[in-house]
């Protein structure tokens, strides 16, 4: 994790349009596949400093696992809910869940199918899988590179990954359309002017407010329709042979 990134982590989470989007369409998400009963636990893979509890506490007792310490605040209310410990076979907790999120996760890990077969055993055998992922290689800018990510995934790349893993696919949908034509189009720059890197900020309040109901509208009205093409690929599973 860069430490610029890891240092502006809260403040995108809580401000900048594309994470605040993103948290209603899971908070959407949830509220449509809530079992009548809640479900009984929940475990967020990657949470950072349990940002999105909050939300995800109101349907059902949440925890995390977060590699990487610094972005975890010791005085986080939240703190004993967070494993931090890298995501691999030492991580065994003494449970299953009924539900698992990995929110724009697996980008970061170059063996994905272990990490996500890993996740998977962790999963009740009835529960509800929930994971995004950054899309389209074509789409690759500085932002990928500045977050260490190893890959920008398709239905069909991911769907690979996947059976290797274990998880059954429910639903599979691409995300924020709008986005795609101006990523290729920075993408296109960075390549051609050789610009460096840079951690991603906040934009004016007017323009954040403006790409975030862009982004909300769109959810609401284009997202269902299935298009084939998005900056985010979303998908919900379960536990495949159950």
């Amino acid at each position: 994790m860069d430490p610029k990134y890891g240092e502006r982590y809260r403040d995108l989470f809580e401000r900048h349009w594309w994470w605040r989007a993103r948290s209603r369409l899971i908070v959407d998400l949830l509220r449509r596949l809530e079992p009548a009963q809640r479900w009984k636990s929940i475990l967020d893979i990657g949470c950072g400093d349990g940002l999105f509890f909050p939300a995800l506490a109101k349907f059902g007792e949440v925890e995390g696992v977060e590699p990487f310490a610094e972005l975890v605040n010791p005085a986080n209310p939240y703190r004993n809910r967070i494993s931090t410990c890298p995501f691999d076979e030492h991580y065994r907790p003494d449970k299953q869940f009924s539900l698992i999120l990995m929110l724009d996760v697996l980008e970061h890990i170059k063996d994905a199918a272990t990490a996500l077969r890993h996740a998977v055993s962790l999963l009740e055998p009835n529960g509800k899988f929930v994971i995004t992922v950054p899309a389209f290689m074509a789409l690759w800018t500085n932002h990928d590179v500045m977050n260490q990510h190893f890959v920008r995934y398709t239905k069909s790349s991911f769907r690979e990954v996947a059976q290797r893993a274990g998880l059954r696919i429910d639903e599979e949908r691409y995300l924020y359309h709008w986005t795609c034509p101006v990523k290729l189009g920075i993408g296109l720059t960075e390549r051609v002017l050789r610009t460096d890197p840079k951690p991603a900020e906040v934009p004016s309040f007017a323009v954040n407010e403006s790409l975030f109901w862009i982004s909300r509208i769109e959810q609401r009205i284009l997202t269902p329709l299935s298009l084939p093409f998005g900056s985010s690929l979303l998908v919900v599973g379960s536990k495949a042979n159950v």
